[in-house]
């Protein structure tokens, strides 16, 4: 049957080579740091110093030159204390009767993988770093075994790595995986305290207790389950869990959706209305205002036509009127021509008479009878020679009928007068 593999394992077993290898060479390794497919458990977790003293002179008289990060021990034979002991201390070094020792001051980084069994007997993958510094070199140099100098720190490191990796191990061996992968806290606080107590001591009040180190930082980093199974089973219910919580989320996105949807296309619906209902009111306010306009134009070129009209009436009776006063002044005119013609030829008419009269008084012969029956006969000539009117024009009692009715009255008393009458 062939074996799963634990992806995401593998994934941290290679990002903890690469942080190796990077701590590597910050320190000035350049050992090349690698991680077998097959084999889970990385190369050794120390961070290799090395610490290059420059040493100059011959003979007995050499002069040591310390880097300023790094601590040195220079001890001489026959002194039981150290001549030098300190940090970045340079000094005179006679390698007939002298020795030193260099240790690094910087920070000292360990990663620790532990591979643990759960209380329900399930392999578990911790994976912690542990951070430390030299407090006290004149302690540590003496319980620490710096002896090698291309990697001072080796051997303390490994101490270390096993003390942290047990204790990981005791840990997680009487908790459950839900606590492991859940909360790890309490496997924090129980590693702190026992490297605590490994390097700086338990008691505070002994000076010589403990290596002289110091315990920056304990953190845990990962905490894997090894079986691919139980952790598929293990993320099933968070996944599960978890979609249903995405697949509600979705519905409940959804119905917002929905309705926010259903309230933009009733917010747009009414907008339109009212957008058309805007339209249309203004329609009729326009279609308002044109028959006002229209009507107001009606009216205006009504009352224009009615004063025209009016001033057409007027001016057309005055024409009329001036019309009626010129045809009476010309019938005034042509009646006064007229009567002056008749008078005239009256007055003609009356000469004749009298010389007639005259001639009869002469003669007394002819009685006023004949005369009369003379006057008589010359009668239809009297009228041939009267003036005959082209038209007769009568405006109710005027002046012309006045001067008929005198005319008249003349030509009845111009006949009595000559006693041509029947009672004469």
């Amino acid at each position: 049957m062939k074996k799963q593999k634990n992806d995401y394992l593998e994934e941290v077993f290679a990002g903890t080579a690469l942080v190796q290898a990077n701590l590597s060479q910050a320190a000035g390794d350049i050992q090349q740091l690698s991680v077998s497919p097959t084999n889970h458990r990385p190369p050794s977790v120390t961070t290799r110093h090395r610490l290059r003293a420059r040493v100059s002179g011959w003979g007995p008289w050499q002069s040591v030159v310390v880097p300023p990060n790094a601590f040195v021990v220079h001890t001489r034979r026959g002194q039981s204390e150290p001549v030098h002991c300190g940090m970045g201390i340079s000094f005179r070094f006679n390698p007939y009767r002298d020795s030193f020792l260099i240790a690094p001051a910087a920070m000292q980084t360990i990663i620790v993988n532990a591979s643990c069994i759960s209380a329900e007997r399930q392999g578990v993958m911790v994976q912690a770093y542990v951070q430390w510094i030299i407090d006290d070199f004149s302690r540590a140099y003496r319980k620490l075994d710096l002896s090698d100098q291309s990697d001072p720190m080796k051997v303390t490191n490994l101490q270390l790595q096993q003390q942290a990796e047990a204790t990981i191990k005791d840990t997680v061996a009487t908790m459950n995986i839900d606590e492991i992968l859940s909360d790890k806290q309490p496997i924090i606080e129980v590693l702190t305290a026992r490297l605590r107590a490994v390097a700086e001591g338990s008691d505070q009040n002994d000076d010589q207790a403990g290596l002289g180190l110091r315990i920056v930082t304990v953190q845990i980093k990962e905490a894997i389950v090894s079986s691919t199974t139980l952790w598929e089973n293990l993320q099933r219910g968070f996944r599960a869990e978890r979609g249903k919580e995405a697949r509600l989320s979705e519905l409940k996105a959804e119905l917002i959706v929905q309705e926010e949807e259903a309230a933009a296309q009733l917010k747009m619906q009414r907008v339109n209305l009212e957008r058309e209902e805007q339209v249309e009111r203004l329609k009729r306010e326009h279609e308002a205002r044109t028959f006002d306009l229209e009507q107001t134009e009606r009216a205006r070129r009504a009352q224009l036509e009615a004063e025209r009209a009016a001033e057409s009436l007027q001016h057309e009776r005055s024409i009329a009127n001036q019309r009626a006063e010129l045809a009476q002044l010309e019938l005034q005119q042509e009646f006064a021509l007229r009567q002056l013609k008749f008078e005239r030829e009256m007055a003609e008419l009356t000469s004749k008479l009298e010389l007639k009269r005259a001639e009869l008084e002469l003669s007394r012969e002819v009685t006023p009878a004949q005369l009369q029956q003379q006057l008589i006969s010359l009668l239809p000539e009297i009228a041939e020679k009267l003036p005959k009117p082209d038209e007769l024009r009568v405006y109710g009692d005027s002046g012309a009928n006045q001067q008929m009715t005198r005319f008249v009255t003349e030509v009845t008393e111009l006949i009595q007068r000559l006693g041509l009458t029947s009672t004469s």
